[in-house]
């Protein structure tokens, strides 16, 4: 055999060697995800095997000592593979991974900053529920939306604040009771100086005196207290007129009834009547606001469904 060919096959098997040993320390490393590489497999192994290559595969030329070939073939490699390796993003900020296809994908924890997800309800009767949600909209179209605009025309605006006022200050029993079921007794007696002030000073209620001592209207209800108390909506309720609620609300609504002054108003006319004139008073001032969220809808009945449940669970968590 050729002095040639024997220093060609003992690099060939030093070359060997060196690859197996280099592949029996990767073995013995802690298995990694694939998505996250680490630091320590991207820089170390990624030396030694091109070290090893380099070594096996750049080829003699005619003359020239092996010895001293294969030691520029080595630092040649050395000092590439001493430069700085670039690792992926997912190796230099954690919170970056690498996804299919090459894609990054955003594994940051959420800020406390960020808004919470939309918060879903279980609708298992949606389709008598958009039987009763198109009766109410035709009943809203046709007849509440009408009659409020003729109202809010003919009535100036500070004249039905004044009325509006008077319902607030009739309902204090609502929000005072909740307000004290829920514990929260400060907002208990900010509801009771409410009700004197408003009811001596403000003329009955006509005018929200309260407000210039800096006492705050607090909305509560009773399908708020059972929410702070971990009662969840349940299934997702459209009543008829009404609209829009939920089974735990509607249970808190019969409870609002109870504790409603107009409830126990005789004759029973009169007590619809004034519920009537309550309803079409509040929904003078909201008829854009209900038209800008019904006809910007692809879906109305899912809009006004998830625009109420998010309303509602916002309510709770004050």
């Amino acid at each position: 055999m050729k002095p040639r060919n024997v220093r060609h096959l003992a690099v060939f098997l030093a070359s060997a060697v060196l690859l197996a040993a280099a592949g029996d320390g990767r073995g013995e490393e802690s298995p990694v995800r694939p998505d996250v590489p680490d630091a320590s497999q991207v820089s170390e192994p990624v030396e030694a095997q091109d070290n090893d290559i380099a070594i096996a595969t750049v080829p003699l030329r005619k003359g020239e000592d092996p010895s001293r070939s294969s030691d520029n073939v080595v630092a040649q490699d050395n000092s590439a593979a001493s430069s700085p390796v670039p690792l992926p993003d997912s190796a230099e900020n954690p919170a970056v991974a690498v996804g299919e296809g090459g894609e990054e994908a955003d594994l940051r924890e959420p800020s406390f900053g960020e808004e919470y997800p939309p918060v879903s309800v279980h609708d298992p009767i949606e389709p008598v529920n958009r039987g009763i949600f198109y009766v109410n909209d035709k009943l809203y179209r046709w007849v509440l939306k009408p009659v409020a605009k003729g109202y809010r025309y003919v009535v100036p605006k500070g004249v039905r604040t004044a009325v509006r006022n008077i319902f607030f200050n009739l309902g204090t029993p609502i929000r005072a009771a909740n307000t004290l079921l829920q514990g929260k007794f400060k907002a208990t007696g900010t509801e009771l100086a409410r009700f004197g002030i408003n009811s001596t000073i403000g003329m009955a209620g006509f005018f929200d005196a309260a407000k210039q001592f800096d006492l705050a209207r607090k909305e509560e209800d009773t399908g708020q207290t059972l929410g702070v108390y971990g009662l969840g909506h349940g299934m997702y309720i459209v009543l008829p007129v009404l609209g829009p609620s939920s089974a735990r609300d509607a249970v808190g609504f019969v409870g609002d009834t109870f504790l409603d002054p107009l409830t126990y108003i005789s004759p029973t006319e009169v007590a619809i009547g004034a519920n009537a004139v309550r309803s079409e008073t509040n929904l003078t001032f909201k008829i854009e606001d209900i038209d800008e969220l019904i006809g910007a809808a692809v879906d109305p009945y899912v809009a006004v469904r998830d625009a109420y449940i998010q309303s509602r669970e916002k309510r709770v968590k004050e």
